[in-house]
């Protein structure tokens, strides 16, 4: 039951757009009142987009981005080098490293951190996945390029654990990242020499 200020469907509203991540009680409250003293058409295209969103977009049955098809276009794209994969926490991550033009080979998205403060462990990230990918003999290198904060580190100690006794080469964004940042916050440059001065991860 809301405990809000308004009633109906004006705090039903504001309580679902609260609910989102990064929008707090009065940026749910300032929306709520844009949608409603906007014109019909804005708020039907809103509710237009979210319903299209949820029926077209899903998951890249190979590396977990988001796409419209069974693969995403980065997997589909026969240019890309199938011999590295980097790692990241999120879809939005994918897009701040492809900006850098710096890596060339393919991704595989967690869908997370560990964290067990969140109820998050290993289980509920896409890691079995990746190992099954590891397989694959042709791929020589895994960078990690999880969050430098201390969830996407934990993530990546434990990866390179795992991953280190299939004799694949293990490497760690360089730390030009600020560390507590989110990958999607650096700007093309910092990311673009992370990427270039990565570090060879050892037992």
């Amino acid at each position: 039951m809301s405990t809000g200020m308004y009633e109906g469907a004006i705090q039903d509203l504001i309580d679902a757009l609260g609910r989102l991540p990064g929008i707090g009680p009065k940026s749910a409250q300032r929306i709520a009142f844009h949608i409603l003293q906007s014109d019909g058409d804005t708020a039907l295209n809103l509710v237009d987009a979210i319903r299209t969103v949820k029926e077209r977009v899903k998951f890249c049955e190979q590396c977990g981005n988001v796409s419209e098809e069974t693969q995403c276009r980065i997997c589909r794209d026969p240019r890309r080098d199938p011999a590295q994969i980097c790692v990241v926490e999120e879809s939005k991550d994918v897009i701040a490293i492809e900006r850098t033009r710096e890596f060339r080979g393919k991704y595989h998205v967690l869908g997370g951190a560990i964290s067990p403060i969140d109820g998050i462990g290993p289980d509920q990230l896409r890691i079995r996945e990746l190992m099954v990918r590891l397989a694959d003999a042709n791929i020589t290198e895994v960078i990690l390029a999880t969050d430098p904060n201390l969830e996407g580190e934990a993530t990546a100690t434990y990866l390179a654990r795992l991953i280190k006794p299939l004799g694949i080469s293990v490497s760690r964004l360089a730390s030009g990242l600020p560390v507590g940042g989110d990958l999607e916050y650096a700007d093309e440059v910092t990311l673009g020499r992370a990427f270039e001065g990565r570090r060879r991860v050892e037992n």
